[in-house]
């Protein structure tokens, strides 16, 4: 993969508060790091940095969104307000996770707010039952949570109906063998609430302590993810769009040797530090694709087109973690991507 010289990120995730959520969600890597338990101040990013290296990618040419911390509940960042500053007055989408709680404001506000500067909105769901999604997203209300998202929902379709712009709303879960049978009746209750999209991931086991979970650890749990796939509706596909809900192999190099990185040459990560990070792989896994500098210290664009990045983008497929990622995408998908 090349690094097209004549333009940079086409988007830029800046990881705002990572140390700030109001839920405990089992998978996070929170739960399982010491140093992140133990930390007494949360990270917090300065709008005067979130603003610079907005300005450093829309002269690098092909910056069209941005992204809140995918780590911590990005809406409890207490200066979030410079998104939709930045998105009105440089003409840019934000790209939103968030865990569904819809903290600081009412839903009203943050509906009003929030859909008509957003691509997308990826609502953190991990069961269709109170008991499932409760039992992985430890914290949060499930039926609050519903109501709260059909009430988002409602808010989208009057904008729509107004024919006024209005973000996508989707459902994201990390695949796991506490919720993948629930997954069709997900899908199901998704499809009749009105929600645009239901994705997901497997999970990245970033400590073995939840390796448990996943379901491309053994032959038999492979198995049985594939017998669900198998199981859905097939008119579920023509009714909601669905992503990442395939068959997979027992063998990761396999499901992966057609597929390439989405993200290196297109998209930047920037910590709440100012470190730079080629993707979202869990923050000690991509330490080792290199150490590429801070933003505070160099230019987005100096980093950017620096021989290391370049020589990453160019030799990914050394690197174990790249192999065997499950967040890559058909080379003909690139293109279209979207987290």
């Amino acid at each position: 993969m090349k690094l097209n010289k004549l333009t940079g990120p086409w988007r830029i995730t800046f990881d705002t508060n990572p140390d700030e959520c109001n839920i405990s969600c089992i998978m996070c890597e929170r739960q399982f790091l010491e140093r992140l338990k133990k930390r007494k101040k949360p990270r917090r990013m300065s709008t005067s940095l979130i603003e610079k290296i907005v300005l450093e990618g829309l002269e690098m040419g092909e910056l069209s969104e941005i992204i809140p911390s995918t780590m911590g509940e990005p809406l409890l960042f207490n200066n979030f307000d410079i998104f939709f500053d930045l998105c009105n007055e440089k003409d840019l989408k934000l790209n939103l996770t968030t865990n569904g709680t819809f903290p600081r404001r009412d839903i009203e506000e943050w509906g009003d707010l929030l859909l008509p500067v957003c691509s997308d909105i990826k609502i953190s769901w991990n069961g269709l039952t109170k008991e499932t999604d409760e039992g992985i997203m430890r914290g949060r209300s499930h039926n609050k949570a519903q109501t709260r998202l059909i009430d988002f929902v409602k808010i989208r379709d009057k904008l729509r109906y107004e024919s006024k712009e209005a973000s996508t709303i989707t459902l994201q879960l990390t695949f796991l063998e506490q919720n993948y049978k629930e997954i069709p009746g997900l899908i199901k209750w998704a499809i009749d609430i009105g929600i645009d999209r239901v994705k997901g991931h497997h999970l990245w086991i970033h400590d073995q302590r939840a390796e448990k979970w996943s379901m491309r650890r053994s032959e038999d749990s492979i198995k049985r993810w594939n017998e669900m796939i198998a199981s859905l509706n097939p008119s579920y596909r023509r009714k909601i769009r669905l992503e990442n809900l395939y068959p997979i192999s027992a063998k990761e190099e396999v499901i992966l040797q057609d597929s390439v990185c989405p993200f290196l040459g297109r998209e930047a990560w920037i910590s709440a530090i100012g470190d730079f990070s080629p993707c979202c792989a869990p923050d000690d896994l991509r330490k080792q694709l290199g150490d590429f500098g801070n933003v505070k210290e160099k230019a987005l664009r100096e980093i950017w087109y620096s021989e290391e990045y370049s020589n990453l983008c160019l030799n990914y497929d050394h690197y174990y973690l790249c192999k065997t990622c499950n967040m890559r995408k058909k080379q003909q998908d690139v293109y279209k991507y979207e987290s």
